[in-house]
């Protein structure tokens, strides 16, 4: 019989632990991560430039001239940088996109998470209220599968079975 050499089996290992990886792991050297977007908006001025990882459900997306603009709601990212609806929201922001994404794709109730550079604030609504938003040039972003967790689930089921005869 052939035994499978070790390196191989590792290798073999590595490539299958990848394909289960749920998580776009945004590089945060360099990134604010203790600011959220109330925080933004209330110091814009000082904060313009600073950049941030947010995440949150998408609340709207409109497709601009020479960009997309999402809408987000943001939430608290978990451990794997996706936002977290268990926990209270943070505010609203703007992200924007150069060029175009598809609005279906990014329609709302979607999760995103997205890396970028504050820009200017922009006051807009909520219903009658009138509201000021951070706006986030988009350096990366991730949009979440539907799936909890990123990824399809694994479904995996065992059992003992019992015959009984007479």
């Amino acid at each position: 019989m052939n035994k499978i050499h070790p390196t191989l089996a590792l290798i073999l290992a590595a490539v299958l632990l990848q394909a289960c990886a749920t998580t776009p792991k945004f590089d945060t050297s360099n990134i604010a991560l203790d600011i959220t977007p109330q925080q933004a908006a209330a110091k814009a001025d000082s904060l313009q430039g600073t950049r941030v990882l947010w995440g949150g459900v998408i609340i709207a997306s409109t497709n601009l001239k020479e960009a997309t603009q999402l809408e987000v709601l943001a939430y608290p990212l978990d451990s794997n940088q996706r936002p977290d609806l268990d926990e209270a929201p943070l505010g609203r922001f703007l992200a924007r996109q150069s060029g175009y994404l598809e609005t279906t794709d990014y329609a709302q109730g979607r999760l995103i998470s997205v890396s970028g550079t504050l820009q200017q604030t922009r006051q807009g609504r909520i219903g009658e209220s009138e509201y000021t938003y951070p706006v986030v040039a988009i350096e990366r972003l991730h949009l979440w599968s539907k799936a909890r967790g990123g990824s399809p689930e694994t479904r995996f089921h065992f059992g003992i079975g019992v015959l009984f005869s007479n």
